[in-house]
Order: structure tokens, then sequence, then C-alpha cells
């Protein structure tokens, strides 16, 4: 006797979505062959124009898409990936942020509202969710992908935050998450400096499950030529997965230009990691990851509303400047002069339109 199922999607499961794609991809099994009848969901940002950066309508796609692949019964994991080898995720759409949310609060916390949806979705799917990082994970792109069970990534990619050089907060998960990977201080660090950590630096701190060399010269799979690999100190520091530095780098670059990045072992990862998950019971396999993403709902439940708020008022002045300057200042200098911004407001400047106008970096004119 086979059950008649009822349908439980809250909108048709043909809806689209411009930016995002919902594929269901054979499972692959423990021998590398496709597994008739099980399916793997793949929800794939593509908005590489914009390296991946999720718009309102893409965020709305995530949550549909987070699920329907819960309800799909047939799927057995979810890989949240995106298209190109650039990036995964770079945040939100500064451009959509510059040109309509910044200087509206109200309308800013309602996007806020879809986003901490979509933070949520990935919490709250039924399946296994793995983030297949095939470029740079940035800002919300990085808040997205902790909000997966599992973080398989390219050796090209890096990691990191962008909030309080561009206006905002990292409190769209990276507060609520970070620390629970890297700990307190390195993610201290990453939130409030801003800087970039390799593949390979995040596999050593613990924030990613595996990392794969995607780079082919002449046919071969070689280790990211920019990164330092090898294990060894040097001036009391230790080198593994730190960038190059001088000569080392520019011949590091020399080398990465003269291949081609081939997402192929990548891809193979991924589908081995969900072949391991393929031979579990599902419902004991759903109970325990549940159960293991308790410690990320506990802080996201906590704070996502308060951080909704305080990210929506500050669309009204930091926000507002930073978000104007990425998107309109020039090519190498879009950000706002810091030194200049923090004497004028100890000099008793307020914030305005004006004198948001007067922070955005301008094209000089060619004498």
């Amino acid at each position: 006797m086979t059950t008649e199922f009822k349908n439980h999607d809250l909108v048709p499961s043909h809806t689209t979505f411009e930016g995002l794609r919902y594929e269901r991809r054979p499972v692959i099994d423990r021998s590398g062959f496709p597994v008739e009848g099980l399916y793997t969901a793949w929800i794939i940002l593509d908005n590489q124009a914009q390296f991946n950066s999720y718009t309102t309508e893409m965020t709305k796609g995530v949550i549909l898409s987070m699920r329907r692949a819960s309800n799909e019964r047939d799927v057995v994991a979810v890989v949240f990936t995106a298209e190109g080898s650039r990036a995964f995720c770079t945040g939100g759409n500064t451009k959509e942020y510059a040109e309509y949310y910044s200087g509206q609060p109200a309308e800013y916390m309602a996007y806020m509202r879809l986003f901490n949806d979509m933070v949520t979705s990935i919490l709250h799917c039924d399946k296994p969710v793995v983030c297949r990082v095939n470029g740079m994970r940035i800002a919300g792109g990085q808040e997205i992908g902790m909000a997966c069970d599992f973080t398989i990534a390219s050796d090209l990619a890096v990691f990191g935050q962008a909030g309080p050089r561009h206006g905002s907060a990292p409190d769209g998960g990276s507060t609520d998450f970070l620390h629970l990977y890297v700990g307190v201080e390195r993610a201290m660090q990453s939130c409030t400096l801003c800087e970039m950590w390799t593949s390979y630096q995040a596999f050593s701190y613990g924030l990613i499950t595996d990392v794969v060399p995607c780079l082919k010269v002449d046919g071969e799979f070689l280790p990211n030529p920019t990164v330092e690999t090898g294990s060894e100190s040097k001036g009391g520091k230790l080198v593994y997965g730190l960038p190059k530095t001088g000569d080392a780098l520019l011949a590091g670059k020399a080398l990465l230009k003269s291949g081609e990045v081939d997402l192929a072992p990548l891809d193979e990862a991924v589908n081995g990691l969900i072949a391991k998950l393929l031979y579990t019971f599902p419902g004991c396999m759903s109970k325990t990851v549940e159960s293991m993403r308790k410690h990320k709902l506990a802080q996201w439940d906590k704070n996502r509303e308060t951080n909704r708020s305080w990210l929506g008022l500050n669309m009204m002045n930091e926000g507002q400047a930073g978000f104007r300057a990425f998107n309109e200042g020039p090519r190498g200098h879009r950000e706002v002069d810091f030194i200049s911004l923090r004497r004028r407001l100890a000099n008793g400047e307020r914030w305005s339109h004006e004198f948001v106008e007067t922070l955005i970096p301008r094209e000089t004119a060619e004498v």
C-alpha cells in the first residue's frame, strides 16, 4: 500500500525567481554511480555580474527553495551554491541597497525580515545543507554560508566580512555564528578588521569542512599558488594558509593566470560527502542535524529581531553613506574618507542628507 501524499509547498514547484535556480540532480553513490529515484536539490545563486550578491527577489527564492527541498521526499540533501567560479556570494546587492533602501529604514527593515527568513529557512531545512563555495564568500554571503551544515570550498575562494568598512555591522549571522566556529578572538578579528581569510586558513580555523584544489595547469590540479600551504614557521608565525607576499606572490599570480579554474574536484568532493549522508537512516539523520543546529539557533533567535531594527535605522546614516560610496564611487575608491568622517563627527557635525552627500567619493577632473 502506498501513501497518497499531500502537497505542503507554499508556492507551485515551477515558480521561478530571477537570479536563482533550483535543480534536482541524482544522488551519487559510494561507487560513483547515480542512484535511481533519489536526488540532491541544488539551490544556485545566479547573479554573476554582481558577484552573486542576493537581491530582494533572490532572497525570496532561497526561502521558498529551502522549503521546497524540505518537502521533496526523494531529496537526500541540499547543495547551496552559485554560478561561475568567482564568487559564491558577496552579500546583499549593494546597488539595490544604495539606490532603493538607503535612507528608507522602514523599507530596509521589511527587506531584513526577508533576509532573516532566508537564514532561518536554511537552519530549518529538513535536509542537510552543504555550502559549495565556488569563489568569494564574503559579508552576507559568509553569513548564509555559515547557516549551512557543511562547507566544501575551492582553494581559490576567500572568506570574510565587510560591514564596518562599508556602513554596516555583520549582524546577519556572523556575530551569532562565527565565534562558534573559530573562537571569540578570531571572530572579533574577522568581524571588525574585515580582513579576508584564504580557504586554507578557513579550514585550519575550523570554519569549513574541506578545501579542494581547483586550478588546472597543463592538465594537472595544483594547490592555490598564491597561498602558503607548508606547515613550517616563518618569523614566529605559522605560514600555513597565509597569502604569499613579494616575489612569491607575483610568481603565484603568474602561475594562476597560466591555468584554468575547473570545479570538477569540488563537485566530486560535494558528491562524496552526500554519498556518506546517503548511507544513514533519514529520520535519525534529520534529528541529529536539527540537534546540532540548536547552538546556532540559540544565538540567532536571541538577536535577529533587535539586529534587524538597528540595521534598518542605520540606513539613515552610516549605512546610507557606506553603500552609496561603494555603489557610486570610482573604481578603486569606493569607501568614505574615514579619518575626515571621524573628525567631523567629533567636531559636532550631524548626520543629514547634505552631510551624506559630502562623504560620497567622486571622480576628480583631470587637469
